[in-house]
């Protein structure tokens, strides 16, 4: 079995081929179908800092967002769920600290993530808890089923800045997060405007989705750009550059939220004064409920079309390395590794 893996504290990922996963309690098997590639992943190739807890796991099976077929299941679960089809929750909560016992699993201090702290599903086969799947729904196109764990973080970014129908929102980043956001504000009521830089594929993927205010800093200079049409009730930040918070918090509105998304390599510097004169929140957003996983599938399901076009480069897995090289160049929107059913 060909696996794309994370084999040392360096940059760098490497094909090897591990052993086929052993079933615990509760698991099942899924054979892949379709895998994203994601900017944690880029992070981790690159072993940007933040990351160091995946040593005690090398060597480690990447990949986190996927969708595929529930191929054999371990003791405790029912042998008709085999062959559904399925997208799964990648944080795994251990079921016995404290937080857990008492029905907290958001504050599971044992908690590991697929393709971080256990085998993930750039392979032929990962295994998860059954209670991590949910069904991908009939006549939703797998690679599409596969971003379903990116939407949801989006999902709970437009949630955590309380977007509302009649507001301006303003999304920092054109990656597929940022694309994400913009898609749910929309969906939302929210007018939109995407800032980027250097970033014109991507950015031209979200005009071609009916996006009419994209704005690439190279050839425009920020504070002019935003100033047309500021103040934003709402500002979502999925860049991970620290110095885009301070210089965009000047055009929120007054009591206004700033979302922070993307993970970023450094502390950001902000004029504290100048936040509480204005009586503005900052807020972080990570990961979403389950409950919010069965809306997604439902969203990407009525919108296949558009979610289809964010979708900008297919490999197989044997050529993983060179969808991480145009994910990292920029040039790809979405990559998606075709695993599995011969595609």
């Amino acid at each position: 079995m060909l696996a794309l893996q994370k084999t040392l504290a360096a940059e760098g990922l490497e094909f090897r081929t591990p052993a086929e996963p052993v079933l615990n309690p509760g698991e099942v098997l899924i054979r892949v179908h379709s895998a994203g590639i994601c900017g944690t992943d880029l992070h981790i190739a690159e072993w940007t800092p933040g990351y160091e807890s995946m040593q005690s796991a090398m060597p480690i099976t990447l990949g986190h967002e996927f969708a595929g077929t529930i191929d054999s299941v371990g003791p405790g679960v029912a042998q008709d769920v085999v062959g559904t089809r399925v997208t799964a929750r990648p944080s795994v909560t251990c079921g016995r600290c404290a937080p857990c016992l008492a029905g907290d699993e958001d504050n599971c201090s044992g908690r590991k993530g697929v393709g971080i702290g256990r085998n993930g599903a750039f392979a032929e086969l990962v295994s998860v808890p059954y209670r991590n799947c949910h069904v991908v729904p009939e006549g939703l196109d797998m690679d599409i089923g596969a971003l379903t764990e990116p939407m949801t973080v989006c999902a709970e970014a437009v949630a955590t800045a309380e977007v509302r129908p009649g507001q301006t929102v303003l999304v920092i980043g054109p990656g597929f997060i940022g694309q994400g956001i913009a898609i749910l504000a929309r969906a939302k009521g929210a007018s939109v405007v995407i800032v980027g830089r250097n970033d014109q594929t991507r950015l031209e993927t979200l005009a071609n989705s009916g996006f009419q205010h994209v704005i690439d800093t190279a050839d425009t200079p920020l504070q002019p750009a935003l100033g047309a049409f500021a103040p934003f009730d709402s500002i979502i930040e999925a860049a991970g550059v620290p110095s885009l918070v301070d210089a965009c918090l000047p055009f929120l509105k007054k009591r206004g939220i700033f979302t922070i998304v993307g993970i970023h390599p450094r502390p950001a510097e902000i004029d504290l004064t100048r936040l509480v004169r204005m009586h503005q929140q900052i807020r972080g957003s990570y990961r979403a409920p389950a409950a919010t996983w069965d809306e997604i599938l439902s969203f990407l399901r009525q919108n296949q079309e558009i979610m289809r076009d964010l979708i900008s480069h297919r490999f197989p897995l044997s050529d993983a390395l060179d969808g991480f090289r145009l994910a990292h160049a920029r040039i790809a929107s979405k990559v998606i590794l075709r695993i599995g059913y011969g595609s």
